[in-house]
């Protein structure tokens, strides 16, 4: 079924082409419409002699042959049979027999290519629920894999996915499809074909089936990789949700189809001229887009071109095909960098794999050109349909007794199994499935040891940190993102490397600040279970904690965000300075604070006092410049000094504690410490120091660096006047 060749007009696939489609000498052709009304009459004519196929069926088992030429059509026929009878004497709103309706979905999913079982299950999807058909007795008929796929069916059949609906129920139904991927894929050609079918109906319900299939039956297919679906589901609902649109977007459709000239065409000619010459076997094809993604183009770029109606596709055999077909394009052609994406290297999570790419002509027509083998192609438009039966072991495996496992599930649906088991309640799990089934675009981060990380558009480290880890990203102090620091909020590109920092400290906790940072279910539901029982303490009184008070150490109490570490620059012992001028005083700058062995440089100021500067300190130009007397300095014969170091680090518990340790276990005396507020998760730690020898202070800065948390320590350099 190609999604692209369908008019949400009509009940049913068009016999040709999509209007507007410059596409209609490179399609291949299209199936005839399927007559609804001549089903039904086949299927009241009763069942045939046993062992020949039911005429009703003859499409279905057309369709499916296409693709498993071999598979065995008893299942079918006995489901069909099943179905008739019990479905006899009850008609659809729109006239029919009902047994239309699940021979019409079961078509929908044997062209997309789904397996013999899953076709079984989908004629019968509708048997239990609206019969007297049992599922014991569908179960002894046609095994336990029907039985399973036919149970799923019926109980989302009873979940209102409205606003109103209770999310409890949504969380059991939907958990339930995601233990088997073909339950879902029943559902979606159900909706699809009622959705054709949709004009019987009021306006009104009209109306509120097509809001349910836009938030939620749309954006599930995207995940599942049905792209078929998903654009014949989106235009249907274009028509009715939008019609002023709708028939605005035909009218250029039409438009261009009436157009002498087609520049995808002519493009075409020229990429098949460029393949030949390079003995590359491909077919290129022009791909119409439907009418969202006819819609969406116009309002992004305004005026549309005749290009902009449709995309190349190129079909090859293997993978490193598409990589030379790309290198002959960009070679021979124009290409747009801008528009390349290698989504084989890094499929999408939905299973998606495909080059993208764009190539310009000297008009300015640009075409997007899709590189894919048969196979991509297939799976890019089926998705997990395309995948047959995900639980088919090799004869000699056989899975554990009422295990499922689906090796072939994407991503997303594994993760949605996670999410409902970690939700905190109910609501917490609705809430944020409904805002990841929002996100229609996904970005690929890359970690430092080279595997990815898929994750929406608009996603945080914090998101990362969650992907990467789960519950243990607790523990996340910060990250580099491509080499630089970065704060947990930042927000990631597609193409990013994202080197997760993690502490050390088991008693480590996210902070709650971080789920104003976290897009993704994932991190959300992991950080609101931590809170919800962790709930968050009394607030403390005024007076701030002090640091643990350590043995050779004081400290100042901790918090004092008033406090700077400009308090040390006052007068500071230098009994090891000795100056050329005797009987001066000395006092070591605070803005640079200088210990042994550094170059140092004196100047006079007043009061007859010398102020000692490190050489490379930025205030020795200055006052040089305003021509301050230099006073020649060394250092002498003791090895005591002072030192102010700053510390960055990111916030977590325990870290003063921690550090201040680090210091006392190095032998150095606390004179001060000031640690200002956090700002963006970052805390600025500023100490000074007591050593009993300035050897130390090389092992001293190495010892707080390796505190979890810390990520640097350098020497203070306060602002300088030339006093």
């Amino acid at each position: 079924m190609s999604a692209e060749a369908t008019n949400p007009a009509s009940p049913g696939p068009l016999t040709g082409p999509l209007q507007g489609s410059a596409a209609t000498p490179a399609r291949r052709k299209a199936r005839p419409r399927i007559d609804l009304r001549r089903l039904g009459r086949a299927a009241l004519l009763g069942s045939p002699a046993r062992g020949r196929l039911p005429d009703a069926i003859g499409h279905v088992v057309e369709a499916h042959r296409a693709h498993y030429p071999d598979a065995d059509l008893e299942p079918l026929r006995r489901a069909y049979v099943l179905a008739e009878s019990s479905h006899r004497g009850q008609m659809r709103k729109s006239g029919e027999p009902y047994i239309t309706h699940p021979l019409a979905v079961t078509l929908i999913l044997a062209e997309l290519g789904a397996e013999t079982t899953t076709l079984t299950a989908s004629l019968l999807h509708d048997t239990v629920e609206d019969t007297d058909v049992t599922l014991d007795q569908v179960g002894t008929e046609f095994g336990a894999e029907v039985r399973f796929l036919v149970d799923g069916v019926t109980k989302l059949e009873k979940v209102d996915y409205g606003a109103a609906a209770e999310p409890e129920t949504f969380r059991k139904m939907l958990v339930a499809t995601g233990n088997d991927v073909r339950v879902m894929s029943i559902k979606l050609a159900d909706r699809l074909h009622n959705m054709r079918t949709l004009g019987v109906m009021r306006p009104e319900k009209q109306e509120r089936i097509a809001k349910v299939t836009r938030d939620v039956l749309i954006p599930l297919a995207e995940r599942l990789g049905v792209q078929a679906l998903k654009t014949e589901l989106e235009d249907l609902v274009f028509a009715i949700l939008h019609p002023e649109e709708y028939a605005h977007t035909r009218e250029l459709i039409d438009e261009n189809a009436a157009r002498a000239d087609n520049p995808l065409t002519e493009i075409v000619d020229d990429v098949r001229a460029v393949l030949q010459d390079a003995d590359i076997a491909a077919e290129v094809l022009i791909r119409p887009r439907h009418f969202v993604s006819v819609h969406r183009v116009g309002r992004k770029r305004g005026q549309l071109r005749g290009s902009d109606f449709g995309r190349l596709l190129v079909l090859v055999n293997e993978d490193a095909d598409c990589y030379a077909v790309l290198g002959e394009l960009h070679t021979c052609m124009t290409p747009v960098v801008s528009e390349f994406k290698d989504f084989i290297a890094v499929p999408k999570f939905n299973l998606y794999q495909s080059l993208h790419t764009a190539v310009a002509r000297p008009d300015g027509q640009v075409a997007e050109v899709l590189i894919r083998t048969h196979q991509m192609h297939k799976v890019a438009e089926a998705g997990v349909v395309a995948l047959g039966n995900p639980y088919a072991l090799p004869a000699e495996e056989s899975p554990a007794e009422g295990e499922r496992i689906d090796p072939t599930r994407p991503g997303w649906l594994s993760r949605l199994l996670d999410w409902q088991q970690g939700a905190p309640d109910p609501d917490t799990f609705w809430s944020t499935l409904r805002e990841d089934l929002a996100q229609d675009r996904e970005i690929t981060v890359y970690r430092p040891d080279g595997g990815t990380l898929g994750l929406p558009d608009g996603a945080t480290c914090v998101d990362a940190a969650y992907a990467q880890y789960g519950e243990d990203a607790h523990a996340c102090i910060g990250a580099r993102v491509n080499g630089r620091l970065a704060t947990l909020s930042t927000v990631l590109t597609d193409g990013d490397t994202v080197q997760l920092l993690m502490g050390q400290d088991p008693a480590s906790e996210p902070s709650r600040e971080w789920l104003e940072h976290a897009h993704t279910p994932a991190a959300r539901i992991a950080i609101q279970r931590w809170l919800s029982t962790h709930p968050a303490p009394a607030p403390e009184p005024a007076d701030a904690e002090e640091a643990p008070p350590l043995a050779g150490t004081s400290a100042r109490p901790a918090a004092d965000a008033t406090a700077t570490a400009a308090a040390p620059s006052s007068v500071r012992p230098a009994a090891n300075i000795v100056v050329d001028r005797p009987g001066a005083s000395v006092r070591l700058a605070g803005c640079c604070t200088p210990v042994p062995p550094d170059d140092v440089v004196g100047f006079a100021v007043r009061g007859g006092v010398v102020t000692v500067h490190r050489a490379e300190c930025a205030a020795v130009a200055r006052m040089r410049g305003t021509g301050r007397a230099e006073v020649g300095v060394h250092w002498g014969e003791a090895t005591e000094c002072r030192v102010t170091l700053v510390a960055e680090s990111f916030g977590r518990p325990h870290l003063l504690a921690d550090l201040t340790e680090a210091i006392a276990l190095e032998g150095a005396e606390i004179v001060s410490a000031t640690v200002e507020p956090p700002t963006q998760q970052r805390v600025r730690h500023t100490y000074t120091l007591q050593l009993p020898d300035a050897a130390q202070l090389p092992a001293l800065m190495r010892a707080m660096r390796n505190v979890p948390g810390v990520y640097d320590v350098n020497r203070a350099r306060h602002p300088a006047t030339a006093s």
